[in-house]
């Protein structure tokens, strides 16, 4: 079974036979190099350098915001944060959700606000960043419309809790997509247990990790690395789509065991596009909804949390299939 396209993506028509005949007649060629520009132009790949801002480096560049409408943006995360603090990235920064999840300390004219990467802002060239209405007011005058920044990467910031795991509709034992929260750092991967092997998840842009061949029927032991090489891993994940599901570790600083650090190397600091944008973007002095291209309807939280262990030290039992591999660099 083939990955569900994304919500919101963009739909494909199948052209008339009558009309495919009258433009065969006059030029095949010229038709098929329009098709494959225009199917070039509208990829939701990541650019080919995209990567996160990356941590322990100031980035500088400008503000807008914008209002979500309480939607959890192109992550697609069930709902915005609580305190509604987040940020769209444009795509070099959103990496294709390589970015989802992080933190950013931005500083405006007016002080500092911690905010969550929760959408992408298709629009917005490196530095630009897409604030939440509330976020932007916390670091200057929403009639200014547009501010310069400084942003920096959170490396391991507070966690509001354990892990949470969410399977996506439509997931089966032949299918499975699932949604990790509640992480901290950006995730680096994710894998499912299956005997004594670990498969490898794939990223989707949208953010959910996915395994088209399917995982089995569950329950499912999933293991989650991040950037900063903490790894933890969940067991009793039920197959129970559309159901957000809470472990009971936490990525990091948990206290329901001690926590172990994976063998992932850290993510070089040079392995990050230029801080400044010399585009020039225009930006609303308003408020704007930005729909979210998950689509994903909001779901019920578990009653009964998961019984979730931290990973045990490298050279656990069980071959562990490499991690997805990490963006290109755009350095040099």
């Amino acid at each position: 079974m083939t990955d569900l396209a994304p919500p919101g993506g963009p739909g494909r028509r199948r052209a008339h036979p009558r009309h495919v005949r009258r433009l065969a007649a006059v030029g095949v060629t010229a038709l098929a190099a329009l098709v494959g520009l225009t199917l070039a132009l509208r990829s939701t790949a990541a650019p080919a350098c995209a990567v996160p801002p990356a941590p322990g480096s100031v980035h500088s560049g400008k503000a807008t915001f914008y209002d979500s409408a309480g939607q959890g943006g192109n992550c697609s995360y069930p709902s915005a944060p609580a305190n509604h603090r987040y940020v769209a990235l444009g795509p070099s920064e959103y990496a294709a959700g390589a970015a989802c999840g992080g933190h950013l300390d931005v500083t405006g004219p007016q002080g500092t606000v911690r905010v969550l990467v929760m959408d992408q802002c298709p629009e917005c060239a490196p530095g630009h960043l897409d604030l939440s209405a509330e976020a932007f007011a916390q670091i200057a005058d929403p009639v200014k419309g547009v501010v310069p920044v400084s942003y920096r990467a959170v490396v391991d910031p507070p966690l509001s809790g354990p892990l949470t795991f969410r399977i996506k509709e439509g997931a089966s034992q032949w299918w499975f997509a699932v949604l990790v929260g509640d992480h901290g750092n950006p995730l680096r991967a994710v894998e499912v247990r299956q005997g004594d092997t670990w498969r490898a998840a794939s990223r989707q842009d949208y953010n959910y990790w996915l395994i088209d061949s399917g995982a089995g029927p569950g329950p499912f032991t999933i293991r989650v690395t991040d950037t900063n090489g903490h790894r933890a891993t969940a067991t009793g994940i039920q197959l129970a789509p559309g159901r957000t599901q809470r472990a009971d570790v936490r990525m990091y600083g948990g206290t329901t065991a001690t926590e172990k650090r994976s063998a992932a190397p850290s993510r070089s600091a040079s392995a990050r596009p230029s801080a400044t944008s010399s585009a020039r973007v225009s930006a609303s002095a308003s408020a704007r909804p930005r729909g979210s291209a998950s689509g994903t309807p909001v779901g019920s939280l578990s009653a009964a949390p998961s019984t979730a262990v931290l990973d045990a030290a490298a050279g656990a039992t069980g071959a562990a299939t490499p991690p997805a591999a990490e963006p290109a660099s755009c350095a040099g």
